[in-house]
């Protein structure tokens, strides 16, 4: 039988879908936030790099050259949002990676500490979003972060556990409120990157050696590809309500 060819010249921009797009990072100035700016500077898009540091965003956005600016931003602080995107233009495409919180178990943590998950990575998602739609592209999209300790939680720590199962019903619910921008969640699990290497050198590698043991891969992840799975659901126009696990297989054992 003879196959027709499969085109798509029919679709915008399908060989590069982020070219002349603006991508807004809020947290893109370290981690897999600048991960995902050098990625999608590579594709052609301007990136706008938000976070509280203005020294480490000056210094991201250098790195990135003349398709990066950046402003401050405060996740947690409605204002500070407010203003962030007022300044902005159309917003294409919006990832999320910023957050500060605690992590332990429910009888050590203070409640001040244990509702700190919700408090910067739950509501302060929520509130970027909603500060972010005006400006939002009809054909634009939002990649929130979780984690694959929402599915599967690797200690003692419940709340944190549950700020990113939250996060991802999160994201399948603003799916289907702002359709047809699209809202996709990435899961990763334990990556050797900027998060861990701020952490005490012990603690790391407890961590990191029981995690090469719970998973199928038996390895971390790197920020790269970490930031090839926001890419994805930046790029894939049929894509939406859905959470990717770029976890190694660890949500499996």
């Amino acid at each position: 039988m003879h196959e027709l060819p499969f085109h798509t010249d029919h679709l915008p921009d399908a060989g590069r879908p982020l070219r002349g797009r603006t991508v807004v990072l809020i947290g893109g100035g370290s981690g897999i936030g600048l991960r995902v700016a050098h990625q999608a500077v590579a594709a052609g898009a301007q990136v706008v790099l938000g976070g509280r540091g203005p020294a480490r965003l000056a210094a991201a956005a250098e790195e990135l050259g003349d398709r990066a600016t950046w402003r401050t931003v405060d996740i947690t602080d409605g204002t500070s949002l407010a203003s962030f995107f007022a300044e902005l233009g159309r917003v294409d495409h919006l990832f999320t990676s910023a957050a500060s919180y605690r992590v332990g178990p429910m009888m050590q943590l203070s409640d001040e500490d244990a509702e700190s998950p919700f408090v910067s990575k739950f509501w302060g998602q929520y509130h970027a979003v909603k500060a972010a739609v005006p400006k939002l592209a009809e054909d634009g999209s939002i990649v929130l972060m979780a984690g694959a300790a929402g599915a599967r939680p690797p200690a003692a720590a419940p709340a944190y556990a549950a700020c990113n199962a939250a996060v991802e019903g999160l994201g399948r619910g603003l799916a289907v409120e702002l359709a047809p921008v699209r809202v996709n969640v990435v899961s990763p699990g334990t990556i050797d990157g900027n998060l861990w290497a701020h952490r005490p050198e012990e603690d790391r590698e407890a961590a990191f050696a029981q995690y090469r043991r719970d998973t199928v891969l038996h390895r971390l992840g790197t920020e790269d590809e970490i930031a090839q799975a926001v890419m994805f659901l930046f790029s894939n126009g049929f894509t939406t309500g859905s959470t990717l696990y770029p976890d190694g297989g660890y949500t499996l054992r």
